[in-house]
C-alpha cells in the first residue's frame, strides 16, 4: 500500500512539474507598435534595445514618419538586422502609412475617399 501511495505522489509531483515547464514555455510574448510607443515601452519590450536606441527609434519616426515594416528599423542607427530578427514576434506595425500633407489651395470633395480626391497641378 505504501508503494502505490509513493507511486501516485511521484505521478502528481511529476504532472505537477511537467505543467509548470509547460507554462513557462508558452508565456505570452509583450508586443510593441514600433509606430506609436514611446521610448520606455520601446526599451521594456525589445530585446537588446536599450533607452538611447528606444531614443533614437520614436526621434526617427518624428523626423522620417510612420515604420512601414519591421525592417525600416534597420534605418535607426544601432538598430541592425539581427536585433529585428530577435525581436520579430515582439514588434508590431500598425498605423504604417505617413499622414499626407495638404496641399495649399485645395479642398478635398466632401465625402471623397482619400484616392479620390484631387491633386492640384502647378
Amino acid at each position: 500500500m505504501k508503494k502505490i501511495a509513493l507511486i501516485l505522489k511521484s505521478l502528481v509531483l511529476s504532472a505537477a512539474l511537467a505543467g509548470y515547464a509547460h507554462a513557462g514555455t508558452t508565456a505570452a510574448v509583450e508586443r510593441v507598435n514600433i509606430n506609436t510607443a514611446d521610448a520606455a515601452t520601446l526599451d521594456r519590450v525589445l530585446l537588446n534595445v536599450g533607452p538611447s536606441k528606444a531614443e533614437a527609434i520614436v526621434a526617427y519616426r518624428k523626423a522620417n514618419g510612420a515604420f512601414r515594416t519591421a525592417e525600416q528599423l534597420a534605418s535607426v542607427k544601432g538598430i541592425g538586422l539581427a536585433t529585428i530578427e530577435k525581436n520579430r514576434d515582439r514588434i508590431v506595425v500598425a498605423g504604417g502609412a505617413a499622414p499626407a500633407a495638404a496641399k495649399p489651395g485645395v479642398a478635398p470633395k466632401p465625402g471623397a475617399p482619400a484616392a479620390a480626391r484631387p491633386v492640384a497641378k502647378h
